[in-house]
């Protein structure tokens, strides 16, 4: 293999050895392409649909008591059941303000995000989130 460039397969690639990065400024991850942007319409509780392995979420300023938690949908077709959906509070609004998790389904992952304050936050903040193929057998 050319190691100067990157090397383009047509299909699924499977390994059964370890897949790594050894460059200190690269590593395994999507491809431009890969992902997409959505932002939340009406409220904190409305669904939103980005059928995307990765992406951000823009939720709507709507308030968020304090030591409340809020759910929304994300339909993803490219979520499936045993899928991990790896999320975090990425930018915009109070860094350290949020507990952000996701539970997978077929084609959609429920997201709860949590004010961990005492106060109201009305915050647009922006969720980070990627896809990762996973499997229990």
């Amino acid at each position: 293999i050319d190691s100067t460039g990157p090397v383009v397969v047509a299909g699924s690639i499977s390994a059964t050895t370890t897949i790594t990065s050894s460059g200190a400024a690269s590593g395994i991850g999507y491809a431009t392409g890969a992902g997409g942007t959505v932002t939340q319409a009406t409220d904190k509780a409305t669904g939103v649909t980005l059928s995307t392995v990765t992406g951000e979420i823009t939720m709507n300023g709507a308030a968020l008591a304090g030591d409340t938690a809020v759910t929304f949908t994300l339909t993803n077709t490219a979520i499936a059941a045993a899928d991990h959906v790896l999320i975090s509070h990425d930018s915009a609004g109070t860094a350290g303000s949020y507990v952000v998790v996701a539970t997978s389904a077929a084609g959609s992952s429920a997201i709860t995000v949590r004010n961990i304050t005492t106060g109201s936050l009305s915050e647009a903040i922006v969720l980070k989130f990627s896809v990762f193929k996973s499997a229990t057998a």
